[in-house]
């Protein structure tokens, strides 16, 4: 789930090996397929826009032309999901113990230094764009250190496009809809009870009754229903949201799923066309914004270590955090080069 829609070439061999050479595509195919190249680049005829590069795209009514750090609501957020990271979830160790999961990016050409921290309660409850309830805590694999959040657009478990903004033209949080939670309120009270959540009967229903009015298969867009009315890269509007069709993308999704989230049991097998929409926030300094998709550079995250969480051949400071690192209590039963993608390139 790396931010980044640069054209870093993918090499045959991570490819095959993160995908249990499942696959079988020229060596032309992986290092020369582009967005636009749908001889080689384009994976499926059920995803059109999946790409085997990282690629992005933004999200319904998505725009970060509105969007500015001095802004009092972008200040306001941003002082929240500090308090709530310094407090909370300032290191690996703290993250652990809260029950998030760790996912470093396999397929991405690029090491950049940072991973995500994925949280299963927060990903599955209601709340959108909560600083005390982050779906994804971003972590620097040198100090071990929390470096910001990564909101993800789902509600229930389930993806939500569009997603709120976090202000309008008229400077105001946006809300999705009447009878709704809003998105990010600076004034709210951001404590949730989590034996009280608040469900949306017009959006969900039992699981096992069908509703083709409400529900649309999981690999194709995604919609809420209460749509809003915003072209995208309004000047007024802060959106950040971002999605990836990317396979790095798209796969760090997919193994979110199946090994954290339980739908490998229930056999949902079939790699996502894209993933939810997610937004950045910084804590630390970053030279392009505290909603930039990429994460700061290494300079930028210069912190003290992290207190040690006890690992026992690997410790903050000295060892690169990853998958290699992680004590078998913290490893997934399965990491992402043991799998294979049957189906995957469904046409």
């Amino acid at each position: 789930m790396n931010g980044s829609d640069d054209s870093s070439r993918l090499s045959r061999r991570v490819l095959l090996q993160a995908t249990g050479g499942t696959i079988a595509l020229s060596s032309a195919g992986v290092a020369g397929a582009t967005e636009t190249d749908d001889s080689s680049g384009r994976l499926s005829r059920r995803c059109p826009d999946a790409t085997i590069r990282p690629s992005m795209g933004h999200c319904e009514g998505a725009s970060m032309e509105g969007c500015a750090d001095d802004h009092p609501i972008t200040v306001a957020l941003r002082e929240d999901v500090q308090e709530t990271l310094e407090s909370r979830y300032p290191d690996v160790g703290a993250l652990i113990d809260a029950g998030f999961k760790p996912y470093f990016d396999t397929l991405d050409g690029d090491d950049d230094g940072w991973s995500h921290w994925l949280s299963p309660e927060y990903i599955g409850d209601d709340a959108v764009m909560d600083p005390e309830r982050p779906e994804s805590v971003l972590v620097d694999n040198r100090t071990w250190r929390s470096i910001g959040v990564m909101f993800i657009a789902t509600r229930d478990g389930e993806p939500i496009d569009p997603p709120p903004a976090v202000y309008d033209a008229d400077g105001e949080p946006e809300s999705l809809g009447d009878g709704d939670d809003p998105g990010y309120d600076p004034d709210g009270d951001h404590h949730h009870d989590p034996d009280d959540h608040h469900h949306h009967e017009d959006d969900h229903h039992d699981s096992d009754e069908h509703h083709e009015d409400d529900h649309h298969d999981s690999d194709e867009h995604h919609e809420d229903d209460h749509h809003h009315e915003h072209p995208d890269g309004d000047p007024d509007r802060c959106s950040p949201w971002h999605y990836h069709a990317g396979l790095p993308g798209r796969f760090a999704w997919w193994y979110y799923q199946q090994v954290y989230d339980g739908s490998y049991q229930d056999g949902d097998l079939r790699l996502p066309c894209r993933t939810p929409c997610m937004m950045h926030v910084w804590v630390v300094d970053h030279p392009e914004g505290v909603y930039a998709h990429d994460a700061p550079p290494a300079a930028y995250r210069d912190q003290e270590p992290a207190e040690d969480p006890g690992f026992d051949d690997a410790e903050p400071g000295e060892d690169e955090l990853g998958w290699d690192v992680l004590p078998d209590e913290v490893a997934p039963d399965q990491k992402p080069e043991e799998f294979s993608l049957p189906g995957w390139l469904e046409r």
